[in-house]
This record gives structure tokens, C-alpha cells and sequence, in this order.
């Protein structure tokens, strides 16, 4: 099935602690783009699901509180944001309860499919670096500028550690990696990353560099 995209859109994709939320970001600000971070969409909902008692690992449930709230998205100085029943969850989407509960939250299909066709909506409003863990495989397939960034379990635990996070990442990884309604993968015409050596703006360079070579003209420009 074809998506008609409005605008351009660079997946990035990888693990919890790869390092591609603050690569996303960055790669965002020298483009120009608008920066959409698709695990805080998910983040938001465990969040919903925690504010109402509710257990992830109840569906039915999950998918109830959902269909019972209302939901903002949008972007604010290029960068995505989400309001759930007129409050804005950002500043619990660490919590500790969120990040023990957001990839059994990933696993609903139902969830998957209600932020889907929300993500998809983004590219309607600007240019975009959009990071998840199925943006190139399923939320935007036809996008021809698709990465993958990884990094050793070693450097993960540490990067996570130092965010002052203790969650499973083995757990999660296994969560991701297995659930049946897109599961983190790596798209086949992705372009792989290792972080576990480079820096940030490394990184960056990385990407502008094949950015380049595939001709976007945003990236000619600089």
C-alpha cells in the first residue's frame, strides 16, 4: 500500500540507548527539519494507562482507555508533541513506571495501528526526522532515506545508566524484537550505524554524508 508523502521524511531507526533520539534531534536541527520522536508517542499512552490504573498487560483495557481520550498531536518549534485529554505527559515520559511499561505497551497491535495513522499525518506538515523502531520497515516504507543506529549492549547499558535509567534493556530488546505487529527490524534498504565509537555529530556527518550521495537537496545545501 502507498502513502502519498507531502513532504520529505528521514527514518531513523534503532534499540533503546543507540543513541538515535539525540542523533534524530541533532541531524533535525542542521536540515531544517521538524524532529518526531515516535517512542514519546508510546511513552504517552503507558503513561495514559498508568494514570488510570490500568494493566499494560490487559489490552482490552488498554485499548478503552484510548478510545475514551482525546488526543492532540502536532509540532511546536520542529519538534512533535502529544496532548492526551488537554494535558501535555512530557515531563513524565521518563518516569519509571512508563519506562518498565512502554514496550509491553508497544506490543497491542491496536496501539500500533491508532499512532500509525497519526505519525503518518506529520509529513503533511513539514519536512521530517522521524525516529522509532519501525519507521523505515512499516511507517514509512517508500521513504528512500532510511538508517539504522545500534550500539553495542556494553555502551547501551552504560549510555542508559547515565540517564540515570535501570530498565531490562535485554528484556525490552526481546519485547521489541519479537512482537508480532512490527516488530523492531532492520529495513533492507537501511543504512547501518554503529554509535558505539562515534560521537554524536559523528554520526550526523555519517548520515548528511549518504544524504548527499542520494541526492536530498537539503543536505547539498550544507
Amino acid at each position: 500500500m502507498s502513502h502519498s508523502v507531502e513532504y520529505c521524511v528521514i527514518a531513523i531507526d534503532g534499540p533503546a540507548a543507540s543513541g538515535k533520539s539525540s542523533v534524530a534531534r541533532s541531524l533535525a536541527r542542521r536540515l531544517r527539519f521538524a524532529h518526531v520522536n515516535s517512542g514519546a508517542m508510546y511513552r504517552a499512552i503507558a503513561w495514559l494507562v498508568h494514570e488510570r490504573d490500568a494493566e499494560p498487560v490487559n489490552a482490552g483495557r488498554v485499548i478503552q482507555e484510548i478510545s475514551a481520550s482525546r488526543f492532540e498531536f502536532g509540532l511546536r518549534d520542529k519538534e512533535s508533541f502529544i496532548c492526551i485529554d488537554g494535558v501535555n505527559p512530557e515531563k513524565h515520559l521518563k518516569d519509571q513506571s512508563v519506562n518498565r511499561t512502554v514496550s509491553l505497551i508497544s506490543t497491542i497491535p491496536e496501539v500500533r495501528t491508532f499512532l500509525l495513522n497519526h505519525l503518518r499525518t506529520f509529513v503533511t506538515l513539514d519536512d521530517v526526522v522521524m525516529e522509532g523502531r519501525d519507521i523505515g520497515s512499516t511507517v514509512f516504507p517508500e521513504s528512500p532515506y532510511k538508517f539504522y543506529i545500534d550500539a553495542s549492549p556494553d555502551v547501551r547499558a552504560q549510555r542508559r545508566a547515565a540517564q540515570g535509567l535501570d530498565d531490562d534493556l535485554a528484556y525490552r530488546d526481546k519485547l521489541d524484537s519479537s512482537r508480532r505487529a512490527s516488530p523492531l527490524t532492520i529495513a533492507e534498504d537501511a543504512h547501518v550505524i554503529d554509535s558505539s565509537h562515534l560521537t554524536i555529530d559523528g554520526v550526523v556527518g555519517e548520515i548528511i554524508g549518504r544524504l548527499k550521495i542520494k541526492g536530498l537537496p537539503q543536505a547539498l545545501r550544507l
